[in-house]
């Protein structure tokens, strides 16, 4: 149960005081960056998610019924708001992985390269066996590093289908692989 002065500062942020919304953001904020870190386990994200939760209440606070739920409240918008996070932005990677990649790959031995090089021929003659759809559905998620809702917007299909034809078409890649391999 929430202590009476809690619920005096929700009752004041509603009337607009600044100050008390900046006590409940005080208050709050480790428990909201809490929720949105076990989502998304990037420090920099959740404290973004942590912001975008503290503006929404801001905007919906007075649609809140029970002053008493605000902290369950704030763990929901928390948790929706991370989903969203990770559902809609592609995998990022930082400058200094790409470089050490680069750097790695350059100083490995000769038959490791060769390796690599021979990998990379098997995948693209995989997905250039593949059906088209299925074959542009994975280069723009792997390849292109689309989000799953910029990939909704470009096919014109729902999430949902979106993520099975990713399903299904790295199961056909699978079994191509397999097959080149047995021929190999």
């Amino acid at each position: 149960m929430m202590d009476f002065e809690t619920l005096e500062l929700v009752r004041l942020a509603r009337t607009g005081d600044q100050g008390a919304f900046g006590e409940l953001v005080l208050k709050y904020q480790s428990m909201v960056f809490a929720t949105a870190f076990r989502r998304l386990r990037n420090r920099t994200t959740a404290a973004e998610v942590t912001q975008d939760v503290f503006i929404q209440m801001l905007r919906k606070l007075p649609q809140l019924r029970d002053d008493a739920l605000l902290e369950p409240w704030l763990r929901k918008i928390a948790v929706r708001l991370s989903i969203n996070r990770a559902v809609r932005q592609p995998r990022e990677r930082l400058g200094e992985e790409i470089a050490l990649d680069s750097a790695m790959a350059q100083s490995a031995p000769p038959l490791d390269r060769m390796m690599a090089r021979e990998n990379a021929d098997q995948l693209r003659e995989g997905l250039e066996r593949l059906r088209a759809l299925d074959r542009e559905t994975l280069i723009a998620f792997y390849f292109e590093g689309r989000s799953l809702q910029e990939m909704s917007d470009q096919f014109a299909s729902p999430i949902g289908t979106i993520k099975r034809r990713l399903h299904t078409a790295r199961i056909r890649l699978r079994e191509t692989l397999s097959e080149l391999q047995l021929v190999g």
